[in-house]
């Protein structure tokens, strides 16, 4: 599906300013000019810097424009991010090439995955481990568990915790951690409207790649590309 024209726009201020087109310090096009160069609305350019924002790239600063920030973080907060493959994430995020590497295996619940999915105990789960890189630096590892048919899961509700953990070994070698140093994690729940649990991510970063929060969110329905 192709992305609101809001989000491109974002996007490729958001990898203008991390690879340091965009100097930091400075301001950006006013909305009218971003608009014109976009062939699109003031308000679709309002979103868009609102993303920015969200991203914490940009500060707004009223009757004046809108700021680059001198050391912009990555923040995951954007709803239409959560849905995201893990090529178009990091690839939005970097300047650099990007890859993703898979393994997928079919497995046996354990007790407490059956207790928590609501299945049970040796009922099939589909298990994947994604390891991405760009420009050859590890950016994360995750370990996913899901129910057989919900690869993609239609789920009405996210619950997403970040936080700063020392990862299992696993992590901690993929991303060249020291034994024992804290890294940045999300565990991430997908459920449907009946709060039945669809699939289960536990992601590791970079230590600060993201800043962190806890949060629950409705996601939006399926094929919903609102401008």
């Amino acid at each position: 599906m192709t992305e609101p024209k809001y989000v491109q726009i974002a996007n490729k201020f958001a990898r203008e300013i991390r690879s340091g087109a965009i100097p930091s310090k400075t301001w950006l096009p006013s909305y009218a000019d971003i608009a014109s160069e976009n062939d699109v609305s003031e308000i679709v350019v309002r979103k868009a810097v609102d993303q920015l924002h969200r991203w914490g790239l940009v500060r707004k600063v009223e009757r004046r424009g809108t700021y680059v920030l001198d050391r912009p973080n990555l923040v995951r907060l954007a709803p239409e991010r959560q849905m995201e493959a893990p090529e178009t994430t990091y690839g939005n995020e970097s300047d650099r090439p990007v890859s993703i590497e898979r393994e997928v295996e079919r497995v046996q619940a354990s007790a407490e995955q059956a207790e928590i999915f609501g299945i049970d105990a040796g009922d099939e789960l589909v298990y994947v481990v994604t390891r991405a890189a760009a420009g050859g630096q590890p950016v994360s590892i995750s370990d996913t568990y899901h129910l057989p048919g919900q690869s993609e899961p239609r789920a009405a509700y996210l619950e997403e915790t970040l936080a700063e953990r020392v990862p299992e070994a696993r992590h901690a070698e993929w991303l060249k951690t020291p034994t024992g140093d804290p890294v940045t994690t999300i565990r991430q729940r997908f459920l449907d409207e009946g709060d039945r649990l669809l699939m289960t991510s536990d992601v590791s970063y970079p230590r600060d790649r993201y800043q962190a929060f806890s949060f629950r969110m409705a996601l939006f329905p399926v094929g919903d590309a609102t401008l």
